[in-house]
């Protein structure tokens, strides 16, 4: 049995779809900006432009946070980066991984009870999130066989 890829994982389907938002929130927002009437029309006055503007480039970033979501395996463990944060979680830490049916996301169980998502590996990328979430279970197991 070959060793399973250290590559790191990624949402294919939920960075695609973050990148196109964020675009779409500066590009609309900015549109915005710059369209509404004007003073003179008893409309908006520059600093609710200013704030149409910052509004889109703040969604903006929150979707591209969204798209850097990634799990990266090393020898030590994983590191993980959601959403909010990130954290290196060492191979023997890990006792379980499950992707259980309408989970939106994988799920490590750590011998200390606690449960981390891997928001890296989702649901949405369809067939492909199961295949992604069973070569995480063998890195795991790989990690346990190791002297």
């Amino acid at each position: 049995m070959s060793a399973p890829s250290r590559e790191p994982f990624r949402s294919r389907r939920g960075r695609l779809m973050a990148t196109v938002m964020a675009v779409v929130s500066i590009v609309l927002f900015a549109l915005l900006a710059v369209l509404v009437s004007g003073v003179d029309e008893g409309g908006w006055v520059v600093a609710d432009r200013v704030m149409m503007a910052v509004i889109g480039v703040g969604l903006a970033l929150v979707l591209w946070r969204w798209a850097a979501v990634r799990a990266v395996p090393d020898d030590t463990g994983l590191n993980v980066h959601n959403l909010i944060g990130q954290r290196h979680i060492a191979w023997d830490e890990i006792e379980d991984v499950t992707f259980d049916d309408g989970d939106p996301w994988v799920s490590l169980h750590l011998k200390d009870t606690e449960t981390v998502a891997v928001m890296a590996i989702q649901r949405a990328d369809g067939p492909s999130s199961r295949a992604e979430a069973q070569r995480l279970a063998d890195l795991v197991a790989a990690s346990r066989h190791q002297p």
